[in-house]
């Protein structure tokens, strides 16, 4: 009969190690990640601030004012009354500035340019948290499975307790053991509580990223399978050059610049008003003259600071225009340092699935049955459990390393979610070998 229960107890606690709990949970999609970065777009701050500037350069654009105000004159002549009766001393007229040289049409070039610029920096701060709280799925998605491995690993050691104390108790184990196997017990207790704390904070993370209560619920994450390979090609390069969402903000900042160059230039033409002034004497009301004035401006003497003016515009167009081409070969460099990092991880968690978990599982079953007809030792039972721990661990973390890396990816490229990148890497893939083919 001790026989049986040890053998029921080692298996229970094996079968343990090899299952994970899948009740109220979710698989992480593309499509479940884009419903909450749509939850996200709507509700986070910092992406109501970027719609706020968005809808003030709009505003701005609609401000742009052709023509000026016009200046009223009203003033009086203090003199002799046959002065005053002769020219008038009730003066009154207008003045306006005329909209010449496309001065107006250029200040408005400048304000559509500064709405794009905010327009596409929206975009880009909603990329940049869409990638952020995609990756913090994923992390929120490897503690569940680190606590999850933890559970059934804490549930197989106390079950060799109870083994071990049979044991024990019929003679054929020693306090040692005994002793060796409490203590894995407390070490695995104490790691557990820190994975669930790590995981309630995981959870806050996801919370603050949808501005919703910091403790609301979530139910379970599950990482989803592992995802195809992702070649490096030069269309994956091209996506991302052309639709990385802050070098399409640099593009517009440098289409700002060369508006305000332009608009720098023209700014030394001389700004040009229209006016009329009439006068009217005060003792019967009688009009005495109207005079015709148009007035402009000489920029003679400020010739030097025109020059700067568009030497400082010009030298931060070409800051731009280089800060844009360097943020794009970093982008190319980041691109393929990104496909490198999610070939490593998904090699090392095909190598985890197809070779070492399936072998530190035999490893661990036979362990066992060793260690319960006596003989194999005690230590090699618990060094095949910590190796087949530790592989289960390794591809959950090769798995979101896999995924986390896609999320940065994804963003470089400027699309729309992972199912978008797995469709682009696998058409060019199909290219590549389509092209192959054909030298052949």
């Amino acid at each position: 009969m001790k026989t049986i229960a040890i053998t029921v107890l080692i298996l229970s606690g094996a079968a343990g190690m090899k299952t994970f709990a899948a009740t109220n949970s979710l698989t992480l999609t593309p499509a479940l990640v884009n419903q909450f970065a749509e939850e996200m777009r709507t509700n986070h701050p910092a992406l109501a601030a970027a719609r706020a500037r968005t809808n003030a350069a709009a505003a701005s654009v609609a401000a742009v004012r052709s023509w000026e105000d016009p200046m009223i004159k009203f003033g009086g002549m203090a003199a002799r009354e046959d002065f005053r009766a002769s020219d008038g001393d009730l003066i009154y007229g207008a003045e306006q500035k005329l909209p010449l040289w496309g001065k107006p049409d250029l200040a408005r070039r400048v304000a559509r340019a500064e709405f794009e610029v905010e327009n596409a920096n929206a975009d880009y701060q909603f990329q940049i948290l869409r990638s952020d709280f995609a990756k913090a799925m994923f992390r929120a998605a490897l503690t569940e499975r680190i606590v999850a491995v933890g559970e059934q690993d804490l549930a197989f050691v106390e079950a060799m307790i109870e083994t071990m104390d049979a044991k024990y108790r019929a003679g054929t184990g020693t306090q040692v053991e005994v002793l060796q196997l409490q203590n894995e017990r407390a070490k695995r207790t104490t790691q557990l509580q820190t994975d669930r704390n790590k995981l309630g904070h995981e959870r806050v993370t996801l919370n603050r990223f949808l501005n919703r209560d910091l403790q609301s619920p979530w139910p379970s994450l599950e990482l989803p399978p592992l995802a195809g390979p992702v070649v490096y090609n030069e269309q994956l390069v091209n996506f991302a050059t052309k639709y990385e969402p802050k070098l399409r903000m640099m593009r517009e900042q440098i289409k700002q610049a060369e508006a305000v160059v332009a608009s720098t230039r023209r700014a030394r033409l001389p700004d040009v008003s229209f006016g009329v002034e009439s006068r009217n004497f005060s003792g019967n009301g009688e009009w005495r003259q109207t005079e015709f004035m148009l007035n402009f401006n000489l920029p003679l003497f400020n010739r030097s600071k025109y020059r700067a003016e568009i030497r400082r515009d010009e030298a931060k167009l070409q800051a731009t225009e280089a800060d844009a081409k360097d943020y794009s070969l970093n982008v190319r460099e980041e691109v393929h340092n990104l496909t490198v990092k999610i070939d490593a991880a998904r090699r090392e968690a095909v190598v985890y699935r197809d070779e070492i978990i399936p072998r530190s599982e035999v490893a661990l079953e036979s362990a066992r049955a060793n260690w319960e007809t006596g003989r194999g030792m005690f230590r090699d039972l618990l060094d095949a459990r910590r190796m087949l721990l530790d592989a289960r661990l390794m591809i959950a973390r090769a798995v979101s390393e896999q995924y986390q890396m896609l999320s940065e990816l994804v963003l470089c490229c400027g699309l729309g979610d992972l199912e978008a990148l797995q469709m682009l890497g696998l058409e060019s893939d199909n290219n590549s070998k389509k092209n192959q083919t054909h030298e052949k």
